[in-house]
């Protein structure tokens, strides 16, 4: 065992963090057709507690949000009181979490709306692509353009979100302005050709993402609550040629708002648009002054190099936690993964290929020395 980059002690909102590395958020669908987060959603979370910091899966902030099957909900009572079952458990073990705050926009489809059109910038279909609906495998539609009473609404419902994120116990939340979903299809110039105040140049196209800022920040300290962006993806038919200007403009509006942490997914593993040299972390720590958290794709190596470098204060893990519930330990000692290659379960269904993989300890018999501090 030697000294990591990644278990060095740190503090996100007057909170003392136990490492340095994040539960990135990853849809799962565990949470069945009423949206309700769920006791093996619970055993899950808790499974992966001794990360530094978890970021909720994406959680619909209305009916209108949703474009997943199964995925959670933060919009009713019974989905708050759900939520709060797991921060409670969470807590109860010392894990701290967020709530990341989700409208997937165009990424949607009709068969999740009673018919009704989804919501985007602009009537621009994804290109390229299906759905999963609960009505099975289907083309992407034209959405509806956003009218400005639709994206009042939509603020307002980003508002109702945070404000029943913190009913649940949240220690913050994260708005996803990444992957192609409603607030990244604002940023983006291909997806957004509106021709109002929403859209055409850069300060237009941030408005959006600034308004539901301000909204957030009536409920939760700026402190608490974190971005997330993708400048490099390609998910949802994301990409455009100016993605350098857009996402430089972007990153220095939200440095004057003292975020409580950055999250970028600078990484390539989740596609690549190709529309020029991909934006580094590098880039972003020099236009941002606060917590950065780098994502996709990392090994320990890489992320140790960043956060050594001073590029990154935080990694984020996903697939590698998906299998490896103890990964911290497993990283803390040099323990050997498990290998997260076979997703055929990992998508809907119920405790297998979601909380059903063995910690090292238990695979192996051996003691797993436990402590990480």
């Amino acid at each position: 065992m030697t000294d990591s980059a990644l278990f060095r002690p740190l503090t996100w909102a007057d909170n003392s963090l136990n490492n340095r590395m994040v539960l990135a958020p990853m849809t799962r669908g565990r949470a069945g057709s009423d949206r309700i987060p769920n006791k093996i959603m619970g055993d899950h979370y808790v499974q992966r507690a001794d990360a530094g910091l978890i970021i909720t899966e994406a959680t619909a902030i209305s009916k209108e949000g949703i474009g997943w099957v199964d995925s959670p909900g933060i919009y009713t009572d019974k989905m708050v009181d759900g939520w709060r079952s797991v921060v409670d458990r969470v807590h109860e073990v010392d894990g701290k979490i967020v709530l990341q705050l989700w409208h997937t926009g165009r990424a949607s489809h009709s068969d999740f709306h009673d018919g009704a059109l989804p919501l985007s910038a602009s009537a621009i279909a994804i290109q390229g692509d299906e759905i999963h609906t609960p009505k099975g495998k289907k083309a992407y539609e034209v959405p509806k353009a956003m009218s400005y009473d639709d994206i009042q609404r939509t603020v307002n419902d980003y508002k109702k979100a945070a404000v029943n994120a913190k009913a649940a116990g949240f220690d913050g939340i994260e708005v996803h302005a990444a992957n192609g979903y409603l607030i990244n299809q604002f940023l983006d110039s291909r997806s957004n050709q509106r021709d109002d105040k929403y859209g055409g140049n850069l300060e237009n196209r941030y408005r959006f993402l600034h308004e539901i800022l301000d909204a957030v920040f009536d409920v939760w300290p700026a402190e608490n609550v974190g971005v997330r962006l993708s400048p490099n993806g390609v998910f949802n038919d994301m990409g455009a040629d100016d993605f350098r200007e857009t996402f430089t403009y972007v990153a220095q509006q939200l440095n004057k708002r003292k975020l409580g942490y950055l999250h970028v997914m600078d990484g390539l593993a989740f596609g690549f648009h190709e529309r020029g040299e991909p934006m580094s972390l590098a880039e972003f720590r020099a236009l941002y002054d606060g917590l950065l958290i780098g994502n996709c794709g990392y090994t320990k190596a890489d992320a140790e190099q960043r956060i050594n470098d001073g590029d990154a204060d935080m990694i984020a893990f996903g697939r590698p936690w998906i299998t490896n519930p103890d990964l911290p330990t497993r990283f803390k000692h040099d323990y050997p993964l498990a290998a997260f290659d076979d997703p055929s379960t990992w998508y809907g269904g119920s405790e297998e290929g979601y909380t059903d993989f063995p910690t090292y300890r238990e695979k192996t018999g051996k003691d797993a020395m436990t402590s990480l501090t």
